[in-house]
């Protein structure tokens, strides 16, 4: 028998793995080192807020549940303090950031890790639609997840422009100022209940994760933040289908403490329309808008394009 224990225990053998080799993760001192490095100062207009945390970035990279293979956009990387926590767990990366002076600092950082990529681009290419350039590099058929530290400008357009793609991506876990939070996790009845929850619904089932005191971050926001995952419904209805849904809600809720019968004649220029949709669905024309459940409100836009009403007319 051979004296060499390592070729007798499998164990003890070195295991083959298909991965490079992870680069150690570097401290947020070394990030602000090279933001100090080039005079960064962060932009009040670009809702610039850097997650310094290194727990915090871990628990993120985590509470999204993605897996070494898995495609995965982040919106406003900054200098890639996220970024790298996730590359490191093997995912695609795509990170898309506006800022030209932060995107070189991202590449540095992501540098050790070939699957990741920085793109210096606006996420958003109009109010209603985001970078045709961007989408035309993830993968078909809503194969990837949104994981992001959002600014606060664009936190609700993005989230509500990707519920709205033909395929929405399977997961989409952000950390967002608690105010947008609010709104996403909201029910009927309640202030924060309007057209940017109801138009999630219909495409994801958000869940809250955790809260984040404004300490981890610089400069240091005035808010507390929040992260929530929102996960991919199944069987979704066509994309047409739920913007068209949305522009109803939307529409519906911009007179949201009016009563339904009153808002729908609006809507209609019809009072015999309006009641015709509202027999037909069983509620009561004092109900008001924001009382409405999602379900009702799917119902309601679905009756209403039966009776020709569209949202360019109102």
């Amino acid at each position: 028998m051979s004296g060499d224990s390592s070729r007798e225990d499998p164990a003890a053998q070195p295991r083959a793995s298909s991965e490079p080799p992870r680069a150690p993760r570097p401290a947020w001192s070394e990030f602000r080192a090279a933001l100090e490095g080039v005079g960064f100062r962060p932009s009040r207009q670009l809702g610039q807020n850097f997650l310094l945390d290194e727990n915090a970035a871990r628990a993120i990279a985590r509470d999204a549940q993605v897996e070494s293979g898995d495609f995965v956009l982040e919106v406003g990387p900054g200098c890639g303090f996220l970024s790298v926590h996730l590359a490191h767990a093997g995912v695609h990366l795509l990170a898309v950031e506006i800022d030209e002076r932060l995107a070189p600092i991202a590449e540095d950082f992501l540098d050790p890790y070939p699957n990741a990529r920085v793109v210096v681009a606006d996420i958003l290419e109009s109010k209603h639609s985001l970078n045709a350039s961007v989408l035309s590099d993830l993968p078909p058929e809503g194969a990837w997840h949104l994981v992001s530290n959002l600014p606060y400008s664009v936190s609700a357009p993005v989230l509500a422009l990707c519920a709205g793609l033909e395929c929405p991506p399977i997961s989409m876990t952000v950390l967002i100022q608690d105010e947008v939070a609010q709104r996403l996790l909201a029910g009927p009845g309640t202030r924060e209940w309007g057209p940017l929850t109801v138009g999630l619904l219909q495409s994801f089932i958000p869940e809250r994760i955790r809260g984040l005191g404004p300490a981890l971050f610089w400069p240091r926001p005035k808010v507390q933040s929040t992260v929530v995952r929102l996960t991919r419904r199944e069987n979704l209805a066509p994309a047409e289908d739920r913007r068209f849904r949305s522009s109803f809600a939307a529409r519906l809720l911009r007179q949201r403490r009016q009563s339904l019968a009153r808002v729908l004649k609006d809507m209609f220029r019809s009072a015999e329309k309006a009641g015709q949709l509202l027999e037909s669905r069983g509620i009561g024309g004092a109900v008001r808008a924001d009382n409405l459940t999602p379900g009702d409100l799917w119902g309601l836009a679905e009756g209403a394009r039966g009776l020709g009403w569209r949202p360019e007319e109102s």
